[in-house]
């Protein structure tokens, strides 16, 4: 019996242990520990099967034992009134031997019985465990696609901060382009303002023709005036 306890606390073990060596993934972790302990839950009903089939064939003889006590009793008592007390002495120690034997049985049935009933506890147990995680897997899997879910968000969230910083350098860099062509033009408007001064304005001023009309306007006007 102290065999068939360690295999199940080690069938136990290994799930806790298999749940922690498959933490990564939770849904997964989830789905294998079932297929695990439903598996597990085979086997242990095999041993808690063998071990009530020990009570019973312990109870068993144990029963066959005290009826057997019984008819020697029966069989001594026949003998008794039939006058052979010899044979009411051979009925009586054989009678004698078997409750000998009968306190064995007993102490065996009840050991039987005991490791029985642990076993079905611990059977009960694994059920209810795997009965118990079956109806939260459900939970626990949308659970699980709910922060999945809020992780690509905070994944997305921090890309978005990352766009944003680079609008804010391509920004900096327009106003950085801008400034420069403002200081460009200005320095061409500065440039072309020098090129212009001086003796080059005094040209510019009679470079320009004025209209013909105006210049027979300009002849005729002279002509009154007697110039």
């Amino acid at each position: 019996m102290a065999g068939i306890i360690k295999r199940f606390k080690d069938i136990m073990s290994a799930n806790v242990n298999a749940l922690l060596d498959k933490a990564e993934d939770p849904a997964k972790m989830i789905d294998q520990c079932l297929r695990d302990m439903e598996s597990d839950l085979g086997k242990v009903k095999a041993e808690t099967a063998a071990v009530m089939a020990e009570e019973t064939r312990a109870k068993r003889e144990l029963n066959e034992c005290g009826e057997e006590i019984d008819r020697m009793q029966e069989y001594a008592k026949r003998a008794i009134n039939a006058g052979n007390d010899n044979d009411a002495r051979e009925f009586l120690a054989q009678k004698q031997k078997l409750v000998q034997k009968q306190e064995s049985l007993s102490m065996a049935y009840e050991a039987a019985a005991e490791n029985a009933s642990k076993m079905r506890t611990m059977h009960d147990k694994l059920v209810a465990d795997i009965r118990d995680l079956n109806s939260r897997r459900d939970a626990i899997k949308a659970k699980l696609a709910v922060a999945k879910t809020q992780e690509k968000l905070n994944r997305i969230g921090g890309s978005m901060s990352g766009v944003a910083d680079s609008m804010s350098a391509f920004e900096r860099m327009e106003a950085r382009a801008d400034k420069m062509l403002d200081e460009a033009n200005a320095m061409a408007a500065l440039n072309g303002s020098t090129q212009k001064s001086g003796v080059e304005d005094l040209m510019s001023k009679y470079d320009t023709q004025p209209a013909s009309e105006v210049d027979d306007e300009l002849a005729r006007l002279k002509a009154e005036m007697g110039l």
